[in-house]
């Protein structure tokens, strides 16, 4: 009978410890789990958002086009699984010697510590119009316009 009671005395704190062990540590892996897809989501709209403001950065810096304005309307979710993002960017010179200009785009997902980034690299002939982005505006856009001197002024543009 005691070999019983000894053998009671070492598993029942072994299951009661597994009875809260269990829920923690599939609590822990799960939010690891949705940060990193809801980190890949914002990333992957960062990348597209970099990505279409260099085609229009191309598109609009050849020589044949004079002068003009663009606005391009980007196709984006809204939400990531539920939640709003915002973003800005900001202008940098490039250490590179031929001094080209390096937009870096921020985006942030609003209430969590998400951020994901993305850069761009453009010419010398560009200026950026501090301006946010707002993933829950009405026509998510990016608005261009090219100079008769020849300077591109970019900016994130759309409607709450």
């Amino acid at each position: 009978m005691p070999q019983i009671t000894i053998e009671y005395m070492i598993m029942v704190p072994i299951l009661i410890l597994q009875i809260f062990l269990f829920p923690l540590t599939a609590s822990l892996i799960m939010n690891s789990w949705v940060d990193s897809r809801q980190n890949l989501a914002l990333q992957e709209t960062a990348s597209y958002v970099g990505s279409s403001i260099h085609q229009i950065y191309l598109a609009l810096s050849h020589e044949s086009l004079s002068s003009g304005l663009v606005t391009n309307r980007l196709e984006i979710s809204p939400l990531v699984e539920g939640h709003v993002y915002t973003g800005n960017a900001t202008l940098r010179v490039s250490p590179d010697p031929n001094s080209s200009r390096i937009l870096d785009i921020n985006l942030y997902i609003v209430d969590t510590e998400i951020v994901a980034k993305a850069s761009v690299t453009l010419g010398q002939d560009v200026e950026w119009q501090n301006s946010s982005f707002k993933s829950n505006s009405a026509y998510p856009s990016i608005y261009a316009e090219k100079l008769p001197s020849g300077i591109l002024r970019l900016s994130f543009g759309g409607t709450i």
